[in-house]
């Protein structure tokens, strides 16, 4: 009886102080609006709704922020800065309130005044601040940083446009701007007191003085102003609020004195205008001309120097010893467009701090951690020396001097072997390698997935590894279940609450392993295929609002939503469909479960052979989508502009996750990690985190694995023995369905046919085709098995803690960036 009486007092302190809350809240937005529009909230547009819930959450999170940053300066902390080219955040409205612990409130206040919350959430553009796995990442990195108090901020740039809309028309992919900026970004704060001066071009030499020591000279740089525009990155339930850094480039202050010019400097002003604008209008721009990649180089050396100019001015401002840098501040590089911090941070220690090379050397490597994403060697960057030196005279010359003492070491533990010293040199062949500058100018250099690290270490990085084995670790990649779980599936987190009767793994996602007692009780497992049903409802909702296609929720979901690429192999996916649909309208012994097939993502605007995909997975869908004498057991779907926002409708539905990568090829991989969350089934291939998955779920009871090892893959490529024309001429199911690229069945897709079978299907979607088809025959065995297919799905989510992005960050922090939790007051 004690227990309950104090139980009921405790509910009814958390009601009172919910509904002081909810009375502080009304009081808020109403003055909020008022101040920002001057209207009654029921004239307000729905945008203007959403930008008042967005002000009215701002007030809460600017106190925070403001007692982080004070925290952080007087205690002197060390703190983490995670570089990266993109920041995939997607809306952050929602996040932004359930971290605060006020979105229920503020349901309630919208839902007095007549106006709906999810409907609000919608007017949040996502921002264009990044592309795919890289960004979404760095995304959930700095979300886990702030959650466990970790004192961590992202530096990146604040791109006018994302990578583009995507349309579909005529089942072609079309690129249209991505004007995500146009009403604004309500989260964001311009900063202009720290902008930071850039230099490009000029002259830059060492002059010998009198008394023999040398100094440097930079002549006629041209000078771009970085603003930095803050966005608060707020944690879970606690009072701490990091930075996201984005930097804008803007024209030099003194532009706008024009005064008397003559024709020739008012052309000068116009061209320096447009070069300044250009550096920040896109992400990615394209890199198959020498001006895009010479762009794509500007704006890369744009943003690290922008930031780290900006971390050791603020270091020094709080009164820190530069002599201490290393022990006060770590510089994450996340892949290779960062790489040039090592250099920056050189040049600022050398030129700016007057510290001797070795002292400044010492600092820079104790200071800066690279994490490497790509197995393939030819997609690590490197720039031409006749690009390089005349854009980045300075840089180029620390980098030179960088590489000639490395050199030095190199042959004193090779004398004679000038293959190591090619193989190991940050000059090489007249270009500038920049993955071989990160790991040199690092302390730790790390992959993200087990299966990645150790190819990193025998055969990628091999070199780099021999030469010092200490310096390389993994570190699993991982997702954020904040968003990916409690903000996209909120049934599911429901149930799991009520279930294992705690929400400590909110806050431990690694408690999500309790519901490992309940995978084989019935009524849990009732309870969350309704959900599932329910999730694959609003899937289906959508693609009908969005596509006019009516899908069934009862049919199988599968899914693969990710980058279009050839190694991510969307096109044997398509493939396998026209196979199916073949044995269907051929086949009267066939007979499969209704499927409803989903793809999504973006390819690259000069990715021909991805662009040919999407435009084959559309043929392939209008054709079987409007055949009625296969009775609806096959639909295709392309969902156009796939992103955050969308995923978070999608990566709940699926029943199956297409994760079909060519061994060897994909470094981690986190969409898998989101299916599995939401309790999909993996079907994939044993490449990057799938690996893991497998591992995790029990082996393959529990996801269904197929296709060629990475060691197969890798000795195909050493040995040259793979051959797509006799695969072409040996299997009549590949036969049949590469026959059907340009027999007319669905146009005429004359180029993907020569990447198949006359370029030698570098990623072996021949090779692996049956082993594809029998695993979907393995999938459908299995979902007919209605409470073992649950069973497994509950497994899936059970054991998905381990692959949140919270567990990988304790990881960085502890072993690579010796940083400890913070508390804000």
């Amino acid at each position: 009886m004690f227990f309950l009486a104090r139980e009921t007092k405790e509910q009814k302190q958390k009601s009172r102080e919910f509904e002081k809350l909810k009375e502080n809240l009304k009081i808020r937005f109403v003055n909020t609006a008022h101040l920002m529009y001057g209207r009654e909230i029921k004239d307000l547009t729905k945008n203007e709704v959403y930008q008042t819930v967005a002000a009215t959450a701002k007030q809460f999170i600017s106190d925070n922020w403001i007692k982080t940053n004070k925290t952080y300066a007087e205690r002197q902390e060390k703190q983490i800065y995670y570089f990266s080219i993109e920041f995939l955040l997607g809306r952050l409205l929602k996040s932004n309130l359930i971290n605060l612990g006020i979105e229920e409130a503020v349901k309630e206040v919208l839902d007095d005044f007549n106006l709906d919350l999810a409907k609000t959430f919608e007017e949040e553009p996502d921002a264009g601040l990044g592309n795919g796995g890289l960004g979404r990442l760095a995304a959930c990195f700095i979300d886990s940083m702030a959650a466990h108090r970790l004192p961590g901020h992202g530096c990146s740039i604040r791109y006018q446009y994302g990578l583009f809309e995507q349309k579909i028309i005529e089942g072609n992919q079309v690129e249209i701007p991505d004007n995500w900026l146009k009403n604004g970004f309500a989260w964001e704060y311009r900063k202009p007191d720290k902008a930071i001066d850039v230099k490009f071009n000029g002259n830059a030499y060492m002059k010998k003085l009198p008394d023999g020591s040398l100094k440097l000279v930079y002549e006629n740089p041209m000078t771009v102003m970085a603003v930095p525009y803050d966005v608060p990155i707020v944690g879970y339930h606690n009072n701490t609020v990091n930075t996201l850094r984005l930097w804008n480039a803007e024209v030099n202050r003194d532009f706008s004195d024009y005064g008397r010019l003559t024709q020739e400097q008012m052309r000068q002003k116009n061209d320096y205008r447009n070069f300044v604008e250009s550096i920040t209008r896109y992400l990615y721009p394209d890199d198959s001309t020498y001006d895009g990649r010479r762009l794509r180089l500007i704006q890369e050396y744009f943003f690290v120097s922008a930031g780290v100019q900006s971390i050791v001015r603020h270091y020094k401002k709080v009164g820190m010893d530069i002599h201490e840098f290393a022990q006060k501040i770590a510089i994450h590089i996340n892949d290779t467009h960062p790489a040039l911090c090592v250099a920056e941070l050189m040049r600022i220690l050398v030129d700016e701090e007057g510290l001797e090379w070795n002292e400044a050397w010492a600092i820079t490597k104790n200071t800066i951690a690279y994490t490497n994403h790509t197995i393939m060697p030819e997609a690590l960057e490197k720039w031409p020396v006749d690009m390089f030196k005349p854009l980045l005279p300075r840089i180029y010359m620390i980098i030179d001097e960088i590489n000639r003492r490395w050199l030095i070491d190199v042959r004193d533990r090779y004398p004679g072997n000038e293959t190591k010293v090619h193989e190991l040199s940050i000059i090489q062949d007249g270009m500038v390698h920049m993955a071989r500058l990160a790991i040199v100018g690092s302390h730790s250099v790390n992959g993200v997935a087990k299966i990645h690290t150790e190819i990193l270490k025998s055969t990628t990085l091999h070199d780099f590894y021999e030469y010092n084995p200490r310096m390389f670790n993994n570190k699993t990649n991982g997702i954020t279940h904040r968003r990916w779980l409690m903000g996209a599936n909120p049934e599911l987190s429901d149930l799991i609450d009520a279930t294992i009767g705690s929400r400590r793994w909110h806050r431990h996602p690694e408690q999500l392993d309790l519901l490992n007692d309940y995978v084989d009780d019935k009524p849990f497992l009732e309870k969350l295929g309704a959900i599932k049903h329910l999730r694959k409802e609003a899937l289906a909702k959508y693609v009908k609002e969005h596509n006019g296609l009516t899908v069934d929720p009862n049919s199988i979901f599968d899914i693969q939503v990710k980058r279009i690429h050839s190694y991510k192999r969307q096109l044997m996916n398509i493939l396998h469909i026209m196979y199916q649909y073949n044995k269907l309208k051929t086949d009267p012994n066939f007979d499969m479960l209704p499927t409803t097939y989903f793809f999504g993502g973006k390819a690259a605007p000069g990715y021909y052979i991805a662009k040919e995909t999407i435009r084959l997975i559309n043929a392939v869908a209008d054709k079987i989508n409007s055949d009625a004498s296969i009775k609806g057991k096959i639909k295709v779907v392309f969902i156009e502009n796939f992103g955050v926002s969308i995923g978070e409708i999608v990566y709940p539905a699926a029943d199956v996750s297409e994760q079909i990568s060519t061994a060897s090829k994909e470094a981690s991989g986190t969409g898998n990690m989101k299916f599995m969350m939401n309790g999909a089934i993996t079907l994939g291939t044993l490449d990057g985190a799938n690996v893991e998955i497998r591992d995790a779920v029990g082996g393959d009871d529990n996801c269904v694995i197929f296709g060629l090892k990475a060691e197969e893959v890798l000795n195909y490529y050493a040995t040259g023995t793979y051959s797509a024309w006799d695969e072409y001429n040996t299997n009549e199911n590949v036969r049949t369905v590469v026959n059907q690229l340009t027999d007319g069945t669905y146009g005429n897709f004359q180029s993907l046919f020569d990447y198949l079978v006359h370029a030698n299907d570098e990623f072996f979607i021949l090779k692996d085709f049956n082993a594809y088809a029998d695993a979907h025959v393995e999938i459908m065995k299995r979902y007919q098995k209605r409470f073992q297919w649950l069973r497994s799905s509950a497994i899936n989510i059970a054991n998905s803690g381990r692959f949140s992005s919270d567990r990988t960050i304790d990881e960085y922090a502890n072993e690579i960036w010796q940083v400890k939790p913070v508390m804000i007051p």
